[in-house]
């Protein structure tokens, strides 16, 4: 490889601000910050949304639906087209 070309691909570490999960991975992302993990210094990268607190991966919503309430709304509303 040409030196001076190519990103500087290293170990990251990425944590999930929401829930406290870090993880180590090998990126290019540039990074201000460094954090601790097992023992060591690694560029941090801080994010909103991981798979430890995406409600995909978790089973868990954060968000409850009434969806009773908008079929009643529904029914109300085209109830006069009925026969």
């Amino acid at each position: 490889m040409k030196d001076g070309i190519h990103p500087n691909y290293r170990e990251v570490l990425f944590q999930d601000m929401s829930s406290g999960f870090k993880f180590l991975c090998r990126s290019t992302v540039n990074t201000r910050e460094m954090g601790d993990f097992e023992g060591k210094q690694y560029p941090l990268v801080k994010l909103d949304v991981s798979s430890d607190s995406h409600p995909f991966y978790t089973g868990a919503q954060n968000k409850i639906v009434d969806t009773a309430g908008r079929v009643e709304k529904f029914r109300q509303r085209f109830d006069r087209f009925k026969k």
